[in-house]
């Protein structure tokens, strides 16, 4: 037998052998089942084709390579297809088959009663991609719906049982144990994916025929079970059956404690009917549709309790470890109280009869772990002696007030530092796409306000000392949902305000260095209609609080300007390779007098007339220039024994065998002429910084 029948357990890697697959009259797939009895097999209500005669069913796990089809038939008194209340929650769903042959008994497995919140667990299916079987991921989050369901987060989005997994095994993914069967799987309208199991007590409710093939403790111990006799009229206390159905309903509020003291057999009646109903299994049409004991908000949903305890003459190491096989915790072998304190399990408790325990301190010890990691907690107890009073201030009123206190803290922190945060960069730059925050602030100060009005009513009323406050206090809950809301606004609104300053910063410093760029260009003339663009930007930039987007646009226009500017006349303006400093010819050069080109751009070579060109460069006169420089000038580094005109760098036909010409480099085969730093091809015309290829006139840039 698998796992969760006492036999060794299936590896988590292989098929299991209980898993089954199930085709319709047609031959398609319909869903999967789970193997409980060698004739028995588990699934969904909507799988079965009840005008069918014959099903088949599919081994996929059962030893061998063969996968051995069986002819499987609907038992008519184990049907119960799904229904819909008023409201629209779903109910039922579970169907058995039977076989024809039975399958071997080591192929089985039983359905075993967990808690389930916050459980990892897998199921097996048939998806129609995966026809021959595939393991999805999921967690168990909660319950849903009156009938105990239980909703399914996919591990990824892929892992969503999809049609083809109805009816599939749900296994703890700890324990191996089978807790529940796949119902469906959906995503709804804003993109959720989820899909829901009937956990075995459900099942077993249903179906109540299963409870020999069902393992693990139930829910609840039998002291607290309704009787016979509590289904009388005069027997429910409507006022408190309807503050236990709000706990058990989830209300809000963690911890609940009440007395009801032995003799009074209505506040008794009245709490195991609560209990039971609000169990999976114990619950049943009966009393729930009794109209004479269900007035309005008296009736908790199906699973409103993981565990409910009669603690009268246990200890709280008995208790301990009831709660240590409810949840399933391995290592039996450590003291209960380590392995819950070690797994951080959270599950609803219900505990009757605390004062009357072997050890009631022990038992509110063992409780207060249970509360600190998030588990919800409902006490009843005998008397109002000095058991409840330690358990009001260890569970209620001490750790509400250290919630309080904590809480007053968190909105001191929101109200004060963050806010003066914000409001220093608010002071900065001016909010672009921000809401405002001034009413989630005012909110907080008002919060703030009434928890500090309760500290102090509390102080002086002694709630220190254990004692109840008259009326209802604050709303804990919805202050600490305010204050992860403003939190959570001021911290985006800041992180938002501190990208718009350093967008300031980065702009304020592109500013410098294009004016620093400009002025360069410039040589100490001046620019009105640039320098107009840049006062304004700089004055946006300068300003408290500064408006990014206009500084952006002004920024922005000025850098255009420039690059305009210098587009115009070179890559920066007159004195970077430019205009008549630069190396260009006429404007679209990188020359004019200074630099290399001739006249006023590049010309023919090095030749203008203050730069390495005509008079002062490497050109005519004043460079290496003339007969005994670069060029036909006077002035350069000189005709024949430089480097200059018919054998030098100069205006000759260049080309030839080397550096021969006189006593210079050449002209043919040196810096001169159509391949030299001359006219032709080298540094002049064609190739060179000149003309057509250099830096001159033509071509180069």
């Amino acid at each position: 037998m698998a796992a969760g029948g006492g036999g060794p357990a299936v590896s988590p890697m292989a098929t299991p052998s209980w898993a089954v697959r199930i085709r319709g009259a047609d031959g398609e797939i319909a869903g999967a089942g789970i193997l409980l009895t060698p004739q028995w097999v588990l699934t969904c209500a909507h799988v079965v084709d009840r005008t069918a005669d014959v099903m088949t069913a599919e081994f996929v796990g059962a030893v061998g390579h063969g996968v051995p089809a069986v002819p499987a038939r609907l038992e008519r008194d184990a049907y119960v297809p799904e229904t819909l209340d008023a409201d629209g929650d779903p109910s039922g769903d579970v169907a058995l088959l039977q076989l024809e042959r039975p399958r071997p008994a080591e192929e089985t497995v039983r359905l075993h009663r967990l808690s389930a919140p916050n459980r990892e667990v897998r199921m097996y299916g048939f998806p129609y991609e995966h026809n021959g079987g595939i393991w999805f991921r999921a967690t168990a989050v909660g319950v849903c719906g009156r009938d105990g369901q239980v909703q399914l987060i996919p591990a990824s989005p892929g892992e969503l049982a999809s049609p083809g997994c109805s009816g599939a095994g749900v296994a703890d993914s700890d324990t191996g144990e089978v807790i529940g069967m796949v119902l469906s799987g959906q995503e709804d309208r804003h993109g959720n994916r989820f899909s829901f199991m009937s956990p075995v007590e459900t099942i077993v409710r249903h179906l109540p025929r299963l409870g020999p093939v069902t393992t693990g403790p139930s829910a609840v111990d039998p002291q607290l079970r309704s009787t016979a006799d509590d289904i009388l009229p005069e027997l429910l206390d409507r006022p408190f059956a309807q503050r236990l159905a709000a706990w058990l309903r989830d209300d809000g509020s963690q911890v609940k404690i009440s007395v009801v003291r032995h003799g009074d057999a209505a506040r008794e009646a009245t709490l195991r009917r609560a209990i039971t109903l609000a169990d999976r299994e114990l619950r049943t049409p009966v009393s729930v549709d009794r109209a004479s004991l269900d007035p309005p908000g008296t009736v908790p949903s199906a699973g409103g309790h993981d565990l409910a305890v009669y603690a009268e003459g246990r200890t709280s190491a008995g208790i301990a470890e009831r709660i240590a096989e409810r949840l399933g915790l391995p290592h039996p072998e450590e003291a209960p109280l380590e392995r819950i304190r070690a797994a951080r399990a959270i599950l609803n408790l219900v505990v009757v009869g605390v004062d009357e325990a072997v050890d009631p301190l022990g038992v509110l010890d063992l409780l207060d772990v249970l509360r600190a990691d998030g588990s919800r907690l409902l006490l009843v107890l005998r008397t109002a002696g000095d058991c409840h009073r330690r358990a009001r201030e260890q569970l209620l009123t001490g750790p509400e007030r250290g919630r309080r206190a904590r809480l007053v803290e968190r909105l001191k922190e929101i109200t004060g530092p963050l806010a003066e945060d914000l409001r220093e960069r608010l002071a900065a730059v001016a909010p672009q796409g921000l809401r405002p925050l001034d009413s989630d602030l005012v909110a907080a100060h008002a919060a703030l306000a009434d928890l500090l009005r309760a500290a102090g009513a509390a102080d002086h009323d002694g709630e220190g000392q254990g004692e109840a406050l008259p009326g209802p206090g604050p709303d804990l809950a919805r202050y600490e949902r305010l204050a992860d809301r403003v939190e959570g606004r001021l911290t985006a609104g800041v992180a938002a305000l501190d990208r718009l300053r350093d967008r300031r910063d980065e702009l304020a410093g592109r500013l410098r260095s294009y004016q620093v760029m400009h002025q360069h260009s410039l040589r100490g003339e001046e620019d009105p209609a640039v320098d107009g663009l840049y006062l304004r930007a700089h004055t946006l930039l300068r300003a408290r609080p500064c408006d990014v987007r206009a500084a952006e646009a002004a920024v922005d226009a000025y850098t255009r300007r420039v690059d305009g500017h210098a587009g115009a006349t070179g890559p920066v303006a007159r004195d970077v390779h430019g205009a008549r400093d630069g190396h260009g010819r006429g404007d679209d050069g990188r020359g004019a007098r200074p630099g290399h080109g001739t006249g006023d751009g590049g010309g023919d070579g090095h030749r203008s007339e203050d730069g390495y060109g005509a008079r002062d460069g490497y050109g005519a006169r004043d460079g290496y220039g003339a007969q005994d420089g670069h060029g036909p000038g006077d002035d350069g580094r000189g005709a024949r024994p430089g480097h200059g005109t018919g054998d030098g760098h100069g205006t000759g036909d260049g080309g030839g065998d080397g550096q021969r010409a006189g006593d210079g480099y050449g002209a043919r085969d040196g810096y001169g002429a159509r391949d030299g730093c001359g006219a032709g091809d080298g540094c002049g015309a064609r190739e060179g910084y000149g003309a057509r290829d250099g830096y001159g006139g033509g071509d180069a840039s």
